[in-house]
């Protein structure tokens, strides 16, 4: 299995039923999918089992070289010596184990995520230090395993693209929902070039995600991942790709009004903090975000016709310094001019 593409491929069997009273003779039951409700209190109990009974063993120095910030977890021998990874959760320190509430499926998940490096801050010489959000596109490195420690798939390639909104736009790998929920959480590195030309990456992100099996591949058996699997993804974040989903001129994780990095459609009559006309589209994938019936890429044009940088666009009285301004694309009372 490479790059964690897995193709998914429906066969169409043709049965041809000659008359017969036994007729029903070769019919094999086909077994529904169990219930997300149902598997999920199964999937995080063995997750934070996982958390309690293992440990880091190993975190690779080595910069420069593919290996660099390998992860290694192992079962606890020693507790005295080898502290949990769950004797991690919330510290105020490195390593860290946090998680999130994801509502999916009609269920409530918990998703674990163990940065061990978070990644670099913000670096005006060398760049870095960019959270992606759940829309962009990422570069990254990763071994998947089991919960039992098998590996079912690695990559140190830092070209890799994978896409976390799970399409393939731009040559980028769609991936699982676990990905795009576990990311986030990590900042870019930077990159520099070695003298034979090679690159370099730097001061990336590093962590592990413990994903239940309804943010993986659930009941889709994959290769050596059986269905209804516990996922555990170590991974390193090299850089994102940033999308404008809606092409409306501005990229989709400016358009993240609270700030979570997180944005999503939510059922009917669920309020989004990330939709300003409530119409049901969040702003990433709306072209009209304040229900004004003009177009947001008309509404952040200058008088020539030329896209403001997204932190000048002016509200409607043409301040562009207030900080807690509200934008005119995003005031619905606000008479537009360029269009």
């Amino acid at each position: 299995m490479s790059k964690i593409k897995f193709y998914f491929i429906l066969l169409i069997a043709t049965v041809v039923t000659l008359n017969s009273c036994h007729k029903d003779d070769n019919n094999e039951d086909v077994t529904p999918p169990i219930p997300y409700a149902d598997q999920y209190p199964k999937d995080i109990a063995a997750i934070e089992d996982y958390l309690n009974t293992h440990y880091i063993s190993e975190v690779v120095n080595n910069p420069g070289q593919p290996n660099d910030q390998d992860v290694t977890i192992s079962k606890i021998d020693n507790p005295v010596t080898q502290p949990s990874l769950m004797s991690y959760l919330n510290s105020s320190t490195l390593p860290r184990l946090t998680f999130r509430n994801v509502n999916a499926h009609d269920i409530t998940y918990k998703i674990y995520t163990l940065v061990i490096r978070e990644g670099k801050r913000n670096d005006a010489v060398n760049g870095g230090g960019e959270y992606p959000c759940n829309m962009d596109g990422v570069y990254a490195g990763y071994k998947g395993t089991l919960l039992d420690g098998t590996v079912f798939d690695s990559s140190n390639n830092g070209q890799s693209l994978f896409n976390l909104d799970g399409t393939t736009h731009d040559g980028g790998t769609g991936v699982i929902r676990g990905w795009s929920e576990g990311f986030p959480q990590f900042l870019t590195g930077w990159m520099s070039s070695n003298t034979d030309g090679t690159v370099r990456y730097n001061d990336f992100g590093v962590g592990v995600m413990f994903l239940p099996s309804g943010m993986g591949y659930y009941n889709n058996a994959q290769g050596s991942i059986p269905a209804y699997s516990p996922l555990v993804f170590s991974v390193k974040l090299f850089g994102v790709k940033r999308y404008d989903h809606d092409q409306d001129g501005i990229p989709s994780y400016q358009e993240d009004l609270n700030g979570d990095r997180y944005m999503n459609t939510f059922a009917a009559g669920v309020a989004n903090p990330d939709d300003t006309d409530g119409d049901g589209v969040p702003n990433f994938n709306d072209f009209d975000d304040d229900g004004d019936n003009y177009a947001t890429r008309g509404e952040i044009k200058d008088a020539n016709g030329n896209y403001y940088a997204f932190d000048k666009i002016p509200d409607c009285s043409g301040n562009q310094i207030d900080p807690n301004r509200l934008k005119r694309h995003l005031d619905k009372n606000c008479i537009k001019m360029n269009q």
